[in-house]
């Protein structure tokens, strides 16, 4: 039987109560996994019409995360990122995504960007859920169809996130 987006949110509220701290994210890790290889889930929730690139499709009510789905039909390659002051959960159902993890090798203030190398490159696969803790800098890079859940602490629309850039010189690790 498909898992609904109401039972994975249900799922997703349990483990977090159970467990607010990273052991807690590594569970809905896990959850993500499991609907990642549903695919009737994916079809319902994962549409190119409804997720063009990205679609809340549950906020909860009391913890305040969202289930987003994301459609990616052509290339896209992402700047370094972190989410603010919230985390995330990357979860592939289509396609591979190429994912580097930055260091801060400058902190900015104001309006001085952070500047960030490349620290470490590997490669999602549909069925795999990585958690992205406060703070942790990433960037992705889809070179074709790509679908994804992202589970996200706090609804990224009302988050302003950090000011990040690459160093120069620095290129993505291998």
């Amino acid at each position: 039987m498909a898992t609904t987006l109401e039972q994975l949110g249900t799922d997703i509220r349990a483990a977090l109560k159970a467990d607010p701290g990273p052991a807690g994210k590594q569970a809905v890790c896990a959850l993500v996994s499991k609907v990642l290889r549903d695919p009737a889930f994916i079809a319902d929730h994962l549409r190119p019409e409804t997720c063009k690139p990205r679609k809340v499709l549950y906020e909860d009510p009391e913890l305040g995360f969202c289930i987003c789905g994301h459609v990616y039909e052509k290339p896209a390659h992402g700047e370094p990122h972190d989410h603010g002051p919230t985390w995330a959960i990357y979860g592939l159902a289509v396609g591979d995504t190429e994912m580097t993890d930055w260091r801060i090798v400058q902190k900015g203030d104001g309006a001085a960007p952070s500047l960030v190398a490349p620290e470490k490159s590997y490669v999602m696969r549909p069925g795999d859920a990585h958690f992205y803790d406060v703070g942790a800098v990433h960037s992705p890079k889809r070179d074709g169809l790509t679908k994804l859940v992202r589970i996200e602490g706090r609804n990224l629309d009302t988050i302003r996130r950090s000011n990040i850039k690459a160093a120069e010189g620095t290129v993505k690790a291998a």
